[in-house]
């Protein structure tokens, strides 16, 4: 589905002859197995639930919901309908988060203690205002499901938030959260848009040692160059060589090579779901769990105190 002529005369160059329809009533009409919806965020819900209603299988770009209340009501919508929904948490398949994924599982880290994931984005004319909005929601979404993903559920949320009202109306552009982990450990994500920084950097440190890796957003970088992972399947989604991640133990430092990260493996999962019956590679639950750290964010940073996820007092 494509509404504005630009994006039809772009997915006429990238695939030629594929329908492209104007609603997603039409679509619906002519008949779909699943839909991705990737519609701003303030008409993102009612697009879902119509799509949920039309009995096909749904994936929901991120933020899935503005709360997490709203994700419950997408997900319980889904389960009455025998349907499959998932949340594009599509940056769990970063190169570099899954490098770390690996040299953690290793054990080389020993008992991990704290990971630290920045990235800085220098986009102002990307934020998203209004109050479905700001940066919290946006790039927040993906560096808390990423730590989650990583470490286990949170049980303890602090945030810190970055107001502008430059654009007309006040939003977040820039975050700092800590989470702690029922695993032990600790986290902390932040991310800015204005402050003219292009910053990616994860360090995790363990009781046997650290790892350092600071790079460049490889994929989006080639999707927005124009790149495809088809046209690149052995090179696709894998940083330069001076970019990879250094891990320090006793033993002294050595150089980690990258695992090769692919958005597209997303949908060849969410296809196998709807077929098999599967849950899918990142289920309506999980996108549930990351909107509660963001409403716990939200609450801390509102009201500067440490937040206890399960519904309990700040702590």
């Amino acid at each position: 589905m494509a509404r504005s002529p630009g994006k039809r005369v772009e997915v006429a160059a990238d695939f030629p002859g594929l329908p492209v329809y104007g609603s997603l009533a039409e679509m619906l009409d002519a008949g779909v197995d699943a839909v991705t919806i990737t519609t701003p965020p303030h008409t993102r819900r009612e697009l879902v639930l119509a799509a949920i209603a039309g009995g096909v299988h749904v994936v929901a770009d991120k933020p899935f919901g503005p709360d997490a209340a709203a994700g419950r009501e997408l997900a319980d919508a889904a389960e009455r309908a025998g349907v499959v929904l998932n949340v594009y948490h599509n940056r769990r398949r970063d190169a570099d988060i899954l490098t770390l994924a690996g040299v953690i599982a290793s054990g080389e880290l020993g008992d991990v203690w704290r990971v630290h994931s920045i990235m800085d984005q220098d986009g102002a004319t990307t934020l998203e205002t209004g109050a479905t909005g700001g940066l919290l929601r946006d790039l927040g979404s993906h560096l808390v499901d990423q730590m989650l993903w990583l470490l286990g559920p949170a049980t303890h949320v602090h945030g810190a938030l970055d107001w502008t009202d430059r654009f007309g109306e006040t939003t977040d552009c820039g975050f700092f959260l800590t989470l702690r982990h029922a695993s032990g450990a600790v986290s902390t994500v932040s991310a800015s848009k204005l402050n003219h920084s292009a910053t990616r950097e994860l360090r995790a440190y363990g009781s046997e040692g650290n790892y350092l890796a600071s790079g460049a957003d490889v994929q989006a970088e080639a999707l927005r160059a124009g790149r495809r992972p088809a046209g690149e399947p052995t090179t696709w989604g894998i940083d330069a060589r001076e970019n990879w991640g250094t891990l320090a133990v006793a033993g002294g430092r050595s150089l980690v090579a990258w695992e090769q990260g692919n958005y597209a493996g997303f949908y060849t999962e969410f296809a196998r779901a709807i077929r098999g019956g599967g849950p899918g590679p990142v289920p309506a639950a999980e996108g549930i769990r990351t909107l509660e750290v963001l409403d716990a964010a939200r609450r801390s940073a509102l009201e500067n105190t440490v937040v206890e996820l399960g519904g309990q007092d700040p702590v």
